[in-house]
């Protein structure tokens, strides 16, 4: 067996098999973990002081798991869940800088929306720990697993350690503790495992069973510095120019040649401590290997069964995956492949343009610095989007090697592995039959100018006769039973007159009407991410009426754009569309309000209630639900002095219509318009599929969700409860939904009496702005 050194040897086959307990030097027992469960596990047995965190597939689970275990007083993290991942990456670093243990988790454009605050930690020596389930980048949108977003972070300066089943998650993230902090390296961490193969497979694992060991494992934090200080005034991030910037940079690159050093010692004592083995370069089989394939993570785990078949038959081939991949181990490889023939080199992702993915270009470009090599390497692009990697893919990649070598010259030296090739003169596939500008005003609702009141008056047609309408979403999209998102639009789309542009942020709304390749629908529909659908939006607007003014476009009275939000898109996507309101952009922004994010598993928002429970905030024996109020985002919106803002429930289609109408007209005619619609999600509000009628009326009359509107800056309350005689307490409507029920017992009457309170005021500052116009 070869002997591979990155400062340490590498062992051929570590065995990823559970060990016999007298094999450990630490208490440990059997449990049965996902691997983002076992992230979580490491996260309540390090006792990290602070995680900053934001929803999204496939990383999500990690706090929700640990959202339940603070619930019942299992572990004293504070977790502050951000307005989006930016956001969440901006508390870690400020967390970190104050000396405490930081953890955070994301994915895909979680990360990517993070990237910008990544080089700033690494640059100022902050360690920290984020756990990363890969997910394929958007677009299109897909959220299963590959590494086109681990490969976007290998420049940000953090260290990255590979995860390649839920054992090594749990692991790695004690390792990354000991690693970032050590002193002479003082980086950040990732732990990277593959999304939904590693994340959500249930293997048996290990986990620690001796907290005092565990501590002694992972020591104290000890920083040199922190911004807690007083006593030690710190400058973090100066303004820095040239001559400076580049020793910067080189004190960044000696922390990372440390770490070089580092790891290989603190994996080797984690090993002792375990009796698992993380080598920095995985080989497996590799002694007298001919021919081989490099891979990392799940899919390595694959090709070493195939490695055995293939030996058995005869064929002298190994495997090669990386424990460790920043800093890169360059050296370990070359001497791994110095008597190997051919290899193939899989890459869950390309690096378009360069001819191969990040790891097939850094395995070459540390081979050429050995002029004995002569490997050949053959490139592959595989899995995308999550593409199962199975046996017979294994072998593909062994096979391929193998003539590699054999006849050099005879195989390609670059390809996409699974890409179907498509038929000549195939079209894409037609969506549904586009609606006709006559077929969709029919004058439902008539819009005209109050001289008296600066208003606008709207009469409605008959519900009866709205019925004719053909549906600008089609049924047969992929809600679930009650939901309250397509009553919603429908009865919107039922009074827009005219040809519409409709803009989706991700959500509920989006994913079950555009799987593809099909689409539910019949206008033109745009997807944009969480963070900047309004931004879009705007900008298709403003090109829509330069174009007109050029003569390239027709000119129309009759487009109106519509941006759809929800899920808590006002969250992540808040700023852009505040900048968009201040802009005054002729468009409407609706957000159907479900209290969560439930297109990711129901977790906290901002637009979640207080003491409501989530899969973020959960309840137990220490927290009972999210612990601070919901946002107001129909008053934000009217701080902005745009031309409309409503509030409606999908319960009381004449007024919602009548609004839409109204928000139409100003839409085309003054500026932009937003619109929140109260939304019904039986599935997350655990209530049966048919109660929308019950919960929704009782939401309004306890005044939790007043229906009104602001009319060229004018407070106008739609239904008063009060005067009608049917104001209810809160009570009434928190008792109608499971998430809620908790909050009626005698525990928790401080949290009903908060709520209560609360609703109160806010009903009654609405009706001083009704009452007094200039308000």
């Amino acid at each position: 067996m070869k002997t591979l050194s990155e400062s340490a040897p590498t062992t051929n086959a570590p065995d990823r098999s559970i060990p016999e307990a007298s094999a450990a030097r630490i208490a440990q027992k059997v449990d049965f973990r996902s691997g983002n469960e076992a992230a979580a596990l490491a996260a309540r047995d390090i006792g990290y002081h602070l995680m900053g965190f934001f929803p999204i597939t496939p990383s999500t689970e990690v706090a929700e798991n640990l959202s339940r275990m603070a619930a019942n007083g299992e572990h004293e993290i504070v977790m502050i869940p951000g307005d989006g991942e930016h956001g969440a990456a901006g508390i870690c670093y400020g967390a970190a800088l104050g000396g405490g243990r930081v953890l955070n988790v994301t994915s895909s454009q979680g990360l990517l929306y993070a990237i910008e605050q990544f080089p700033v930690q690494s640059g100022t020596r902050a360690p920290m720990v984020l756990n990363l389930a890969t997910r394929a980048i958007s677009g299109p949108l897909d959220i299963r697993g590959d590494h086109s977003d681990l490969y976007f972070a290998l420049n940000t300066g953090w260290i990255i350690l590979m995860a390649r089943d839920p054992q090594a998650v749990y692991d790695l993230n004690f390792a990354a503790i000991r690693i970032g902090e050590h002193p002479e390296v003082r980086l950040p961490v990732i732990v990277a495992y593959d999304g939904f193969f590693t994340s959500h497979q249930k293997r048996r694992i290990q986990v620690f069973d001796d907290p005092a060991a565990v501590a002694a494992f992972v020591g104290k934090p000890n920083p040199p510095i922190t911004a807690l200080d007083p006593k030690k005034p710190v400058t973090f991030g100066p303004y820095m120019n040239d001559p400076d910037l580049i020793n910067n940079k080189m004190q960044l690159h000696l922390a990372m040649e440390a770490a070089r050093r580092v790891i290989p010692d603190v994996l080797g004592e984690l090993s002792r401590l375990t009796g698992r083995s993380y080598p920095v370069l995985d080989a497996y089989r590799m002694e007298d290997a001919e021919t081989a394939v490099v891979l990392m993570n799940t899919a390595a785990e694959t090709a070493k069964e195939m490695a055995d078949t293939l030996r058995g038959e005869g064929c002298a081939v190994g495997v090669l995956s990386p424990n460790v991949l920043r800093p890169f181990p360059g050296a370990a490889i070359r001497e791994a492949l110095r008597g190997v023939r051919a290899i193939t080199i899989g890459d869950r992702a390309d690096s378009y343009g360069a001819d191969g993915g990040n790891l097939s270009l850094e395995v070459r470009a540390a081979l050429q610095l050995d002029p004995e090599n002569h490997t050949r390497v053959v490139t592959r692009i595989y899995g995308l989007g999550g593409r199962d990697f199975y046996l017979h893919d294994a072998r593909h990649f062994f096979e391929e090697a193998i003539e590699a070598a054999a006849d050099p010259e005879g195989v390609a030296s670059f390809a996409y592995y699974g890409a179907e090739p498509g038929e000549p003169g195939r079209e894409p596939p037609p969506g549904l039959p586009p609606l006709t500008t006559e077929e969709v005003s029919r004058g439902m609702a008539k819009v005209t100018p109050d001289p008296a009141t600066g208003r606008l008056r709207v009469e409605l047609e008959p519900l009866w006769k709205m019925s004719t309408i053909p549906p600008r979403v089609a049924p047969g999209h992929g809600a679930c039973p009650g939901c309250g998102i397509f009553p919603v639009l429908h009865q919107v789309f039922s009074v827009l007159e005219g040809d519409i542009v409709v803009l989706f942020q991700t959500g509920c709304a989006m994913v079950v009407t555009t799987g593809y390749p099909t689409t539910a629908h019949r206008i033109t529909y745009i997807h944009n991410l969480f963070q900047n659908g309004a931004a879009t939006l705007s900008g298709l607007v403003e090109m829509y009426h330069e174009r007109v003014r050029r003569g390239e476009l027709p000119g129309s009275d009759e487009m109106t754009f519509v941006m759809v939000s929800g899920d808590g898109g006002m969250d992540i996507g808040m700023g852009p569309a505040l900048g968009t309101a201040h802009r005054n952009h002729r468009l409407i922004i609706l957000e159907y309000d479900n209290q969560g994010y439930m297109n990711t598993g129901a977790q906290l928002s901002y637009a979640t209630p207080l003491g409501h429970r989530t899969s973020t905030s959960e309840i137990g024996a220490r927290f009972q639900g999210k612990r601070f109020h919901h946002k107001d985002t129909a008053q934000i919106f009217a701080s902005c002095h745009i031309p409309y803002v409503f509030t409606a429930a999908e319960g009381y289609p004449e007024d919602l219509m009548r609004k839409a109408a109204k928000a139409q007209w100003y839409a085309r005619n003054e500026g932009l318009v937003y619109g929140k619609v109260l939304s019904f999600c039986p599935l997350n509000w655990r209530t049966a599929d048919d109660g929308a009628e019950s919960v929704l009326q009782a939401a309004i009359d306890c005044c939790f969700f007043p229906l009104y509107e602001v009319e060229k800056g004018k407070t106008v309350i739609t239904y008063d409860p009060d005067l009608l005689g049917r104001r209810r307490p809160v009570a009434d409507w928190l008792k109608q939904m499971g998430k809620t029920r908790h909050l009626l017992t005698p525990a928790n009457a401080a949290y009903l009496e908060s709520i209560e309170k609360e609703t109160e005021r806010r009903w009654r500052r609405l009706r001083a702005m009704h009452d007094s116009p200039e308000l």
